[in-house]
C-alpha cells in the first residue's frame, strides 16, 4: 500500500477521449545551465518550503519540462507516476462530463500542483493542456513517498498540499452548486485577480489565457451567457474588457455581488 495513498474527491468516472495533440510535448533533459541545486531551491519556493529543505528536494532529481501552447501534458487514463508543479505558464485540466462533452475543471499557474487525484486510483482522471508555452517540474511519486518516510517535515508539508487541493475542489463545487451565473463570473474574475496579486502582478488588469467558451465550460455556463454577462459588467462600470485583457474597475461591486444576498 502506498504510504501517502489517500482518497481524493473525484468527478464521475471519465472515459479516455483524447484531445487533439496540436503540438508535441517537449520533455527537457537536465538543464546544462541551471545546476540541480538551483532546481531544488526553486522547488522549495514553488512548494512553499524553507530553503533549508533544498537538500531534501534535490533527491527528487526534478528538472523542468517544456510544453508548447496546445501541448497535452497528461491524458485521462494515463498511469499515475508523478505529480507536476507549474513553474511558468498557464494550463487547464479537462474532464469528460457525463453528457459526453469535454468540461474544463480547473486553471493552473505558477506554483499549482497537478495530478493529485491520480494517487488513489493510480490513473490520471483528466487531460492537462497548456494554454500557452509553459514549464512544469515532474516529481516522481515513488521518490515523494521515500522522502516522506525519511523526513517527517516534508511529509507534513505534502499532506498539507493535498488538504488544500481538497478544500479548493470543495470551494469550486460550492460555487457551481449555489451561485447564480453573475456571481460565478464575478467570483472567477476576483479569484484570478487574487492569484495574480500573490505572484506579484497587477490584480486590477490581467490577460485571460483562456477563451470565453473555456470560462463558460469551467463555470457551467454557455458562451452566450458569458458574453452577455461581460457586456453587462462593462455597462455597470465594474470591468473593462478589450480582447482578452480585463480591467477590474469596481472591485467593491464585484465583491458585493458574490456576498450573501448580493443579487437580491
Amino acid at each position: 500500500m502506498r504510504a501517502l495513498a489517500i482518497e481524493m474527491p473525484v468527478a464521475a468516472p471519465v472515459r479516455n477521449v483524447p484531445l487533439a495533440r496540436t503540438k508535441p510535448v517537449l520533455r527537457s533533459v537536465r538543464s546544462p545551465v541551471i545546476p540541480r541545486e538551483d532546481h531544488a531551491r526553486e522547488l522549495c519556493a514553488l512548494l512553499g518550503l524553507e530553503s533549508d529543505m533544498a537538500g531534501v528536494l534535490g533527491r527528487l532529481g526534478a528538472t523542468p519540462m517544456r510544453l508548447r501552447k496546445g501541448a497535452v501534458l497528461l491524458r485521462a487514463g494515463d498511469p499515475f507516476t508523478a505529480l507536476y508543479i507549474v513553474r511558468s505558464g498557464f494550463l487547464k485540466t479537462v474532464l469528460l462530463s457525463q453528457g459526453g462533452k469535454n468540461q474544463v475543471s480547473g486553471y493552473h499557474m505558477h506554483g499549482d500542483v497537478l495530478g493529485i487525484t491520480g494517487i488513489s486510483t493510480e490513473l490520471h482522471d483528466c487531460d492537462v493542456v497548456a494554454l500557452e508555452d509553459s514549464e512544469v517540474y515532474a516529481l516522481p511519486f515513488e521518490r515523494i513517498e521515500e522522502l516522506s518516510l525519511d523526513n517527517r517535515r516534508f511529509q507534513q508539508h505534502i499532506l498539507a498540499l493535498f488538504s488544500r487541493e481538497i478544500a479548493r475542489r470543495h470551494n469550486i463545487m460550492l460555487m457551481l452548486g449555489t451561485m447564480r451565473a453573475e456571481q460565478r463570473l464575478a467570483a472567477f474574475l476576483l479569484e484570478l485577480s487574487q492569484r495574480y496579486l500573490v505572484l506579484g502582478y497587477s490584480p486590477n488588469e490581467y490577460v485571460l489565457r483562456m477563451t470565453r467558451e473555456e470560462i463558460g465550460s469551467y463555470l457551467g455556463l454557455t458562451l452566450e451567457t458569458i458574453s452577455r454577462l461581460c457586456t453587462r459588467f462593462q455597462q455597470q462600470g465594474m470591468i473593462q474588457a478589450q480582447g482578452r485583457t480585463v480591467k477590474l474597475l469596481d472591485r467593491v461591486a464585484l465583491k458585493r455581488m458574490i456576498s450573501p444576498g448580493g443579487l437580491q
